[in-house]
């Protein structure tokens, strides 16, 4: 190892695509690690100038000196200090990158120093396959030396296996205080949209007029990602869902999340009310609207009318803005548009302007009421309260990234 980055605190990051490249920028910004050790696995482009373009630059973004230092602010000034390794220093931070290896086992994280890593290439999301197997795996980067490997992905984990109890699915701001480093050592910072949503529902959950949760479902409408078609594509050998297959470029696609699923694992309280989630995809390249419908058991004043409304959620929303998720959470009266959202840090932002409710009653017949143990000749009428609420959420560098970061820096600090 180049003396410069020996003895340093490091961070690793393995793969340098959307997320990996962004997570370098707002690292590289915070400025929590003394240098960044980025696995890339293979040599980009032809030259080394070629992979520093590729950093420097970003379509959605600008460029990283637009991001570290404004529009109208200085260029972040990019070195090379190894031309061989080869090692570069970014706005001061030092930057070693790797080209060898693509399999976590053999990336040799001990050599290099590095104890916390975020995978950041998608391709390894099972904690439950062991680098024995042959296969390269999550795991792989724990048997190179890294003491802590968090996903920048939900979990996938085949067929029925449990998920291993050195395994966590974490958000930082909902259950990242759980983290316990004698007995977590792979890490899941979930998914951009369950980010968004668990601090929507968070406030909720923890005021009494808002707790009380009938049924809830959301919707996302998700700008584009890497996994869609450019163009209209065949689609592969046993495919169920053919519009996965269709050009982004010009088309609304419904699809699917995992974010009701990943939900449950960050906040287990919300089990019970069968959330649902789905997502369609738009043809944009950034930031995202979380569409959520609540339920809520309400009561009334002795008017008759609900206590529950429109204004008691956005105070629930404004006080929590001010409150435990201070800069988590962002309370706005504007009237926003998906592109003043672009590089937003908060991992959600409340649309207050668009809360809307409606009360209304669920009627229980006497024989519903006799099934569960009360005999009756009424029928009984309880009172609800619907909600609307939308969110914005920059799903890659703002939002997402911002968020990742801060989990990687507590559980790199707490491992320590």
């Amino acid at each position: 190892m180049n003396l410069s980055l020996r003895n340093k605190n490091l961070l690793g990051i393995n793969g340098l695509g959307r997320i990996g490249k962004l997570l370098l920028w707002n690292q590289i910004h915070l400025r929590h690690f003394e240098g960044i050790v980025v696995n890339c696995g293979r040599d980009v482009g032809k030259t080394l100038d070629d992979l520093i373009q590729v950093i420097e630059t970003d379509s959605t973004y600008g460029s990283i000196h637009k991001f570290l230092h404004g529009v109208v602010g200085g260029k972040a000034e990019i070195k090379v200090l190894d031309k061989d390794k080869p090692i570069l220093e970014i706005d001061g931070i030092p930057v070693k990158i790797l080209r060898t290896a693509r399999d976590p086992k053999d990336i040799n994280w001990l050599n290099e120093g590095v104890k916390v890593v975020v995978d950041c290439t998608g391709n390894f999301l099972d904690p439950t396959i062991a680098s024995e197997g042959g296969k390269p795996c999550l795991r792989g980067h724990l048997d190179s030396g890294a003491l802590k490997v968090i996903c920048s992905a939900p979990f996938k984990i085949k067929g029925t296996a449990q998920t291993p109890t050195d395994a966590r699915t974490m958000i930082y701001g909902i259950n990242h205080l759980e983290f316990n480093p004698s007995e977590h050592h792979i890490v899941s910072a979930a998914s951009c949209t369950t980010t968004g949503l668990s601090h929507m529902i968070k406030p909720l959950l923890e005021n009494n007029l808002t707790s009380r949760i009938v049924t809830a479902s959301m919707s996302t409408i998700h700008a584009a990602t890497n996994t869609q078609s450019i163009l209209d594509s065949v689609p592969k050998t046993g495919a169920t869902d053919l519009r996965k297959s269709r050009s982004v470029i010009n088309n609304i696609i419904l699809s699917t999340t995992g974010a009701a699923k990943a939900l449950e694992l960050v906040m287990p309280e919300i089990k019970h009310i069968g959330f649902m989630a789905d997502s369609v995809r738009i043809p944009t390249n950034t930031v995202s609207l979380i569409n959520l419908n609540v339920t809520f058991y309400t009561k009334l004043d002795e008017l008759g009318e609900p206590l529950l409304n429109r204004k008691v959620i956005n105070d629930v929303y404004a006080a929590a803005a001010k409150g435990a998720q201070k800069d988590l959470l962002i309370y706005s009266e504007r009237q926003n548009v998906s592109a003043d959202l672009i590089g937003s840090l908060a991992a959600i932002t409340i649309e207050a302007h668009e809360t809307h409710t409606r009360t209304g009653f669920i009627s229980f017949p006497p024989e519903a009421l006799a099934q569960q143990g009360l005999k009756t000749d009424k029928q009984l009428e309880m009172p609800v309260t619907h909600a609307k609420i939308f969110g914005w959420y920059d799903n890659e560098l703002g939002s997402y990234v911002n968020s990742l970061s801060k989990l990687t820096n507590y559980i790199a600090d707490k491992s320590m």
